[in-house]
C-alpha cells in the first residue's frame, strides 16, 4: 500500500518509515520539518497540504504519528496544540474518508490516562492502567488534545466506517526527562522499563502490526509499552519496597546495579498493562527489562537509545 506517514521526520518516524518498506508498502513521509523520509513539507493543520499528498502519491492508508507532545508546552500555545493535534487529525480523517480508506493508526499516548491525582503519586498503590481505566481525566493541553484527537477516531469509524487503531504508546524518547532528574539518563529509562517505557523500534513494529490488522478490527485502542513483570498483587508493596518486588523477579537486578553505580526506583507508583494488544493481536515488545539486566551481565550495548542532545526537527526549525 502507498501509506502517508505524518511526522516521518520525528523520531519515531525515523524508524517506522523503514519498518514500513519492509512490510511492502510505499512509504510517503508528511513533516514541518525535512527528513530522510520526508516527501512533502507541510503541517497537518493544513488541510489543503493533506488533499495535496493524497492527489499526488495516491495514497492508500494512513499512520497518523506527527503531533505536538509534553515537551512542546513550553515552546507552543494551547491553541496551536488544538490545531496540529485536534484539527490536524480531524483534516487526515476526513481526507481519508473522501479517499475511501480501510485502515488508519493513529499514535496517542499513554499521558492522557494521568490525571493531575495519579501524577501526584499520592496513593496507598501502584496505580494499574488499562484500556479500561477511566474516566480519564488528562492534567495537561497534551494529554487533552490527544484525548479528543482519539474520539475524532472513534467517530470517524461511527460515522464512516473508517477502521481505526489507536496505540497509546509508553515512553520512548532519547533525550533526558524533562521533570526528573533523580536519577537520570541511562539509570531512569532502564528502570522505566518496569512499568512505563519500550525502545522505539518496539514502537514502530506496533504500528506495521496495527496497519495490517486494521481492518479486521474496527475501533480498538491498545497500550503499547513493555511486558511489566509485576502482577496486580504487588501493587501495594510496590509503593514503597519496590526493590523487594523486583528483587524477587530478578533476584541479581541489584548487584548488577550497584556494578554500575545504578539505583533501582524506591517506589513505582503506576504500571502500564500492556497484555491486551499481546492477547488481540499477538504483539508483544521485544525489549523489556529482561533484556536489559542482560546487557547489564555481559556488557553489551543496552537495548535502547539515550541521547541528551537529541533534538525534535521542528524544535530546530524553530530555533533557526
Amino acid at each position: 500500500m502507498r501509506v502517508l506517514l505524518t511526522g516521518s521526520s520525528g523520531w519515531l518516524g525515523r524508524f517506522l518509515a523503514p519498518r514500513l518498506r519492509a512490510a511492502g508498502h510505499v512509504v510517503v513521509g508528511l513533516d514541518v520539518a525535512p527528513g530522510v523520509d520526508t516527501h512533502v513539507i507541510g503541517s497537518v493543520a493544513d488541510r489543503g497540504t493533506i488533499e495535496g499528498a493524497f492527489s499526488a502519491h495516491r495514497i492508500e492508508a494512513v499512520v497518523h504519528a506527527g503531533a505536538l507532545h509534553k515537551p512542546d508546552i513550553s515552546r507552543h500555545s494551547a491553541t496551536e496544540f488544538i490545531n496540529v493535534n485536534v484539527t490536524g487529525t480531524l483534516n487526515v480523517l476526513s481526507v481519508a474518508v473522501a479517499a475511501g480508506h480501510d485502515r488508519f493508526v493513529f499514535t496517542s499516548t499513554t499521558s492522557l490516562m494521568i490525571s493531575q491525582e495519579i501524577s501526584q503519586e499520592a496513593g496507598p498503590a501502584a496505580v494499574w492502567l488499562d484500556e479500561n481505566v477511566g474516566p480519564l481525566a488528562p492534567r495537561n493541553i497534551y494529554g487533552v488534545t490527544k484525548l479528543a484527537a482519539e474520539g475524532l477516531c472513534r467517530l470517524h469509524i461511527l460515522q464512516y466506517g473508517l477502521n481505526c487503531v489507536v496505540l497509546r504508546t509508553g515512553r520512548f524518547f532519547p533525550e533526558e526527562d524533562d521533570t526528573r532528574r533523580d536519577p537520570m539518563g541511562l539509570n531512569l529509562k532502564a528502570n522505566e522499563f518496569l512499568n512505563r517505557r519500550l525502545s522505539v523500534e518496539d514502537a514502530a513494529a506496533a504500528h506495521v502490526v496495527a496497519l495490517d490488522r486494521a481492518p479486521a478490527l474496527g475501533f480498538e485502542i491498545f497500550i503499547v509499552s513493555a511486558p511489566t513483570p509485576f502482577v496486580r498483587s504487588e501493587a501495594n508493596a510496590l509503593n514503597g519496597t519496590a526493590p523487594d518486588v523486583i528483587a524477587r523477579h530478578f533476584p541479581d537486578a541489584p548487584s548488577l546495579y550497584a556494578q554500575y553505580g545504578w539505583r533501582l526506583p524506591t517506589s513505582v507508583t503506576r504500571i502500564y498493562d500492556a497484555g491486551r494488544i499481546e492477547r488481540v493481536l499477538g504483539f508483544r515488545c521485544v525489549t523489556d527489562f529482561g533484556r536489559v539486566l542482560d546487557a547489564l551481565r555481559t556488557g553489551d550495548n543496552l537495548p535502547f537509545v539515550h541521547d541528551p542532545t537529541y533534538q525534535s526537527p521542528k524544535e530546530s526549525l524553530l530555533r533557526s
